[in-house]
């Protein structure tokens, strides 16, 4: 038999917090949000035009999701004109790298603002290169996906790239490892059980 249970009361917040005309402050959403558990993802693509010998590029994404099992499609968003995007709006071909449990200074490296180089940020890393797409792939991922760009969708301010998988690889060694989580603005184990 299910219990009724009645919704706990909130405060309303003052109308000269609100600064969205639809009723919700920034602050309020991304608290409310950041209550959602979230999978780590490191996107990756390799720019040909980054210099002589071109370039790889990287960044955190917690929000990244299948979309259909037929034909194969994964949507990540992208803050519009951030370097990802811009280099994924000229460059159709990227990898996802869903992180462990045990590669949070990878997360924390490739999210982090006034970061250096992506070329610096790849120097000490383990991977392989992608043979589709050329990305990297990380090393110690639980799977590894390459990805073609199907549709690019600007909505708000960011940008939702929905990408077609070409291969995928779930990489031996990675054992009883967890997922890396990101819940409360933090990265997060998930307790086994």
């Amino acid at each position: 038999m299910l219990q009724k249970t009645t919704a706990p009361q909130t405060e309303a917040v003052p109308s000269e917090a609100v600064p969205h005309p639809e009723g919700v402050s920034n602050d309020e959403f991304r608290a409310a949000l950041s209550r959602l558990a979230a999978g780590v993802v490191l996107v990756t693509a390799y720019d040909p035009d980054d210099g002589p010998k071109g370039a790889d590029a990287g960044m955190t994404a917690t929000s990244f999701m299948s979309v259909s099992l037929d034909p194969p499609l994964v949507v990540v968003s992208l803050r519009t004109g951030s370097r990802m995007d811009d280099l994924l709006d000229e460059q159709p071909m990227w990898a996802a790298s869903m992180l462990s449990e045990n590669q949070v200074q990878i997360a924390g490296r490739f999210s982090m603002k006034g970061r250096i180089s992506d070329r610096l940020l790849f120097e000490d890393m383990s991977y392989r290169r992608g043979e589709v797409s050329g990305a990297p792939l990380i090393d110690g991922a639980l799977t590894v996906l390459e990805c073609r760009t199907e549709q690019r969708i600007v909505t708000g301010d960011h940008t939702l790239v929905v990408g077609r998988v070409l291969t995928a690889a779930v990489p031996g060694g990675s054992g009883d490892v967890g997922p890396l989580a990101y819940f409360r603005g933090k990265y997060r184990q998930l307790a086994q059980g």
